[in-house]
């Protein structure tokens, strides 16, 4: 049987307050979706006309499968959308950006003091020759430099590419070389769980190898003393305060398809891919999506607690954000650092409504148990995020339990460093079932097809595609079209994105993500999602995390082995591994059992928080783990 396993999808059903429907900005979203696709471009352009441009577009979309172009002929800039528009309105004094440092240091930024900083960065750049198309590189932590950089790039119509702080010196090498960048921004250093990451010694050891930087400008920080080369190296401050800083700039009128950055995502062989976005149809995407999902209003402060490295950090802290005109909390270094209640000290400090963050953090937070959380009042939180990998219900109903108090619904969001945007999420009005990530988002033609391009039915697993193009999308991969278009549109033809991952959808039409496509396991011709077998295993009161990988059997094509985090105090025993695969049982039949259980006290991620599946069965097997650059270290 060479078919998807069915699998049940969660029962229970948590629904909106009342006062969440009256305040949300959907009323009817099945009604509005039917219209976002039957009317697809009218719906696109009646969004894109709730942004600013320079000169109105001729044409909303002009598709060349599998390559879209949106609101062609159309002038716009990012920047005048987020920062410059604001600035002659009410928004004027308030606060675009609060940040707060691991170290307890504090810094706010309102929105003509933040316009004031881009402006002022954005001239520096223009000193050192750097011009409309040219890529710049930036290497810097979680501080409000990060997103003046950003959009001071952006303002001139330069390329960002924005590379994690923490990743190591080969990784950084290659994302310069394959961007060329002349530029290179970074900091002395950046805290991290009580340590200084030495992000200068990294850079230098990078620029080594990839001698196309001719200048660093280097972000003070740290302060712990780095070394400079005089020919090279630049203080970011002190560049600030010279004459050739100026706090006025004129924005670039770019074209709606010039390119506004470049985003690194690794894949299991090969050289990471440069996924490229481009200023039009990511500002209507990251608008948009900002402002139903989130339900953001002016009163609002919301925290995504991701890095500006990551694609949500990009979106979500960042350009979404302030292109609504909300104030966005930026938080510098480890979410359980000095004490697990760091982050609720936060939310109840500055006051936060909406708070975004990852299954593992939430998992994370699980560890320590209920009783932090609890000594602080999070009363003000009206909407929850999750982002990153499937939310398992179990950590989901935790989340909603003890840090939502059982009134903020959970926007559990999918989408992709590609799709720039969301693609399937709830938003505030919709009914919730926990480790569904919700419906399709507006103007997102979602569907799931079998090994034939069939649409399978309610129940039956298989590849998430997306039927149309959508305004967010990525371009390309930087100066790799044939890469792009093998690897997004070759299964089921260049009019079908194929996303890579497995999923399926119940009768009410909700979509329940399963893992990537290489994290299915065909077990005995059944294919089991590896999130659903990780899912049913932390049911069990003992267990705190785990992972799930195929090995090659004799009979069975595929036998289960699981890697299983126990919660503190819990000692390891063969009658307790005996009863988590009892459980599994229980939970999604004998089938799903795993073979093996190894008890591990972590397992390998990504910075972003997403398990490495790939890593552990690469160990397993005793083969090569490939690309490494995306692991977070111990």
């Amino acid at each position: 049987m060479d078919t998807f396993d069915t699998l049940t999808s969660e029962k229970e059903l948590f629904s909106p307050s009342k006062e969440i429907i009256k305040n949300s900005y959907i009323e009817d979203y099945d009604k509005l979706y039917q219209y976002s696709i039957n009317e697809n471009e009218k719906f696109w352009d009646e969004t894109a006309r709730q942004l600013d441009w320079f000169k109105h577009y001729d044409k909303v979309l002009d598709y060349n499968p599998p390559f879209a172009k949106w609101f062609t002929g159309g002038k716009i800039n990012i920047v005048h959308n987020a920062l410059d528009r604001h600035i002659h309105t009410f928004r004027k004094n308030k606060l675009a950006i609060i940040w707060e440092g691991e170290d307890g240091k504090e810094r706010t930024y309102t929105y003509f003091a933040l316009y004031r900083q881009v402006n002022k960065f954005a001239n520096v750049l223009k000193s050192f020759g750097v011009k409309k198309g040219d890529r710049v590189t930036i290497y810097l932590p979680n501080i409000p430099e990060i997103a003046i950089c950003m959009l001071a790039c952006a303002k001139i119509g330069a390329i960002h590419s924005v590379v994690y702080a923490g990743f190591s010196v080969d990784a950084l090498k290659d994302r310069i070389l394959d961007a060329k960048s002349k530029i290179l921004i970074t900091s002395d250093g950046a805290y991290r769980g009580g340590k200084i990451i030495e992000l200068k010694k990294i850079a230098d050891e990078a620029i080594k190898k990839a001698p196309v930087v001719q200048t660093v400008i280097v972000v003070k920080r740290t302060e712990h003393g780095v070394s400079m080369d005089s020919s090279r190296d630049f203080y970011y401050d002190e560049l600030m305060k010279l004459p050739i800083a100026s706090s006025y700039c004129k924005t670039e009128e770019t074209d709606a398809e010039d390119p506004l950055f470049i985003l690194y995502t690794s894949g299991t062989t090969g050289q990471p891919k440069g996924i490229l976005h481009v200023h039009g149809g990511y500002a209507v995407g990251t608008y948009i999506s900002s402002k139903y999902v989130f339900d953001i209003k002016d009163s609002d402060t919301y925290w995504c607690a991701a890095d500006p490295g990551w694609i949500t950090g990009h979106s979500y802290i960042i350009y979404g954000p302030l292109l609504n005109g909300a104030t966005s909390l930026m938080v510098e270094g480890a979410p359980f650092y000095p004490y697990p209640d760091r982050w609720w000290k936060i939310i109840e400090k500055h006051g936060v409504n909406i708070f975004y963050t990852s299954p593992t953090a939430v998992r994370g937070a699980m560890r320590y148990g209920e009783a932090w959380p609890n000594r602080h009042n999070l009363s003000s939180l009206r909407i929850l995020g999750s982002v990153g990998e499937p939310i398992n219900p179990e950590v989901w109903k935790w989340y909603y339990k003890h840090i939502g108090k059982e009134h903020c619904p959970i926007m559990d969001t999918w989408w992709q460093t590609e799709s720039g945007a969301f693609l399937i999420t709830p938003v505030p009005t919709m009914p919730l079932k926990p480790g569904s990530c919700g419906k399709p988002f507006l103007g997102i033609d979602a569907d799931i097809f079998d090994e034939n391009g069939n649409s399978c039915e309610s129940e039956k697993g298989g590849y998430l595609v997306i039927k149309k193009p959508w305004p967010s999308m990525m371009r390309t991969i930087y100066n790799d079209d044939k890469r792009y278009e093998e690897t997004y549109f070759s299964k089921f033809g260049k009019n079908i994105y194929l996303a890579g991952d497995t999923a399926k959808r119940d009768i009410d039409g909700y979509f329940y993500v399963m893992g990537r496509i290489d994290d299915v396991i065909k077990v005995s011709g059944y294919r089991l999602g590896t999130a659903e077998i990780e899912s049913a295993i932390i049911t069990h009161a003992a267990v705190a995390e785990s992972a799930a990988i195929g090995k090659p059997h004799e009979l069975k094509g595929n036998s289960i082995k699981a890697f299983v985090v126990l919660k503190p105090g819990i000692e390891k025993s063969d009658s307790l591994m005996e009863d988590i695969r009892n459980n599994v049982g229980t939970h999604l039949g004998p089938i799903a059992k795993p073979d093996e259980i190894e008890f591990v006290d972590s397992l390998p991620k990504t910075r972003s928080g997403k398990i490495m599946r790939r890593v552990l069965k690469a160990r397993e097997m005793g083969i090569s783990e490939g690309d490494l650059s995306t692991i977070e270290e111990d």
